[in-house]
């Protein structure tokens, strides 16, 4: 795949494509069951809008009635390699899926069990929404959600995680798959390097997908309309490390001078 940005309805990202080793996503749309198969991957099911519920043999999982990921914080499911299950209900499911050489048991992931941070302030105050972090018991997949209110940037400062240099930096593959509230809605994502080789600026909708094998990426939503991306990771070591552009880092020692934006978090509560 030689695109970076997949235009809705975007095709399902895999390995082979994507030109690099464990990640793959996919937005499957359910409009009364659809069977899924995770063959030799872990997979994180997130319900992106709607009524929703997984079975796995005979067990049935809630996905929760979510009108949309600025309603409600997500409910989530890890299945292991190996795993037979059917989705139903009518809605939206980010499949979120990396190789996997050993499986964890089946785990539902409750609201509750979602770690919600408030990052940055001013205009760059965000919503992280942490479903599967490094401290979850998966092999290589990690999972958040951004709710960026309208007007403001995240993923900023800009940073990269592209070179396993811990503790400074990890090797990530991730995929960014936005959500707006309306047609009309918009984003802009940016993915650059600081040599000048990688520069592309693009104007993100609803259901777009973006894949970042390298590079700076912040994104800002445009006013007037909330911005949200669930993004997929996945690398050999279990850590979110990341490196922000050296030019720009200065702007996080200022934000204990500013306020921190009122409209955050956008849903739930703030628990780190």
């Amino acid at each position: 795949m030689t695109e970076l940005m997949l235009r809705a309805p975007a095709p399902p990202v895999t390995p082979a494509e994507a030109g690099w080793r464990w990640l793959s996503y996919r937005s499957l749309r359910v409009a009364g069951s659809a069977p899924l198969e995770t063959g030799g991957d872990e997979v994180c099911l997130v319900n992106l809008g709607g009524t929703l519920s997984a079975r796995v043999g005979d067990d049935r999982h809630s996905l929760g009635d979510r009108p949309s990921p600025f309603a409600d914080l997500p409910r989530a499911l890890y299945l292991p390699p190996g795993t037979a299950a059917t989705i139903e209900g009518e809605g939206l499911v980010g499949v979120c899926a990396a190789r996997a050489d050993a499986g964890h048991p089946v785990r539902p992931i409750a609201p509750e069990d979602v770690r919600v941070e408030v990052r940055g302030s001013g205009n760059a105050t965000r919503q992280i929404n942490h479903i599967i972090a490094p401290e979850f018991p998966a092999h290589r997949l990690l999972v958040v959600e951004v709710l960026t209110p309208a007007g403001n940037w995240s993923s900023y400062p800009p940073h990269k995680h592209e070179q396993d240099r811990l503790p400074i930096e990890n090797d990530l593959e991730e995929v960014y798959a936005y959500r707006f509230e309306a047609p009309e809605a918009f984003g802009v994502q940016r993915l650059y390097s600081r040599a000048g080789d990688l520069d592309e600026t693009w104007t993100v909708r609803d259901l777009d997908v973006l894949l970042v094998p390298r590079g700076y990426h912040p994104f800002c939503a445009a006013h007037g309309y909330h911005g949200y991306y669930l993004n997929a990771l996945a690398a050999e070591k279990r850590s979110m490390a990341a490196e922000d552009d050296p030019d720009l880092a200065w702007t996080r020692d200022a934000w204990p001078g500013m306020t921190r934006d009122p409209r955050v978090p956008i849903t739930g509560k703030e628990t780190a």
